[in-house]
């Protein structure tokens, strides 16, 4: 935001230019683009709410928080994430408590996923997925790299 407010002050007629850009892909004519642009940058406090909502596609009036909030909740969110794979060996050991890793990691990360559409909009089952995909993959480069060094599991 306060970027876009700097852009607002340093160069106007470019934030404008953008506005027309946006309104004239969601189907209106040139000059009636031009003229909702020109009037909405007229006004600093209603330009940069519109910039917000239009350029970046956040609600100004849903932004809040504090950067400790996000710490604190970063932080608990991947200490939930990370005890996940780990929770069925404090219960049993083994091939069980292998799959039952594997289970609870595939429904964690879905669960992740699933969350995220919250903020992307995007389909519960397509943003889980990825999220799985991705897990996926990083668990497998984290095993290479383990099996590239040498490491053994001891059982």
């Amino acid at each position: 935001m306060a970027r876009e407010r700097e852009e607002i002050d340093f160069d106007p007629q470019e934030e404008v230019e953008e506005l027309v850009l946006i309104y004239r892909a969601r189907g209106l004519g040139e000059p009636e683009a031009r003229e909702l642009a020109t009037r909405l940058m007229s006004d600093p406090d209603t330009a940069l709410e519109t910039l917000a909502r239009d350029e970046l596609g956040i609600d100004p009036d849903e932004l809040g928080g504090s950067a400790w909030e996000a710490a604190i909740t970063s932080f608990l969110l991947f200490a939930v994430g990370a005890i996940l794979p780990v929770l069925p060996y404090f219960f049993t050991s083994g091939f069980g408590a292998i799959v039952a890793s594997a289970g609870l990691s595939t429904a964690g990360l879905f669960f992740i996923g699933a969350a995220i559409t919250l903020f992307t909009g995007r389909s519960v089952l397509y943003s889980g997925a990825r999220q799985i995909l991705f897990g996926l993959a990083a668990a497998g480069v984290t095993f290479s790299i383990g099996k590239l060094i040498g490491v053994t599991i001891a059982g």
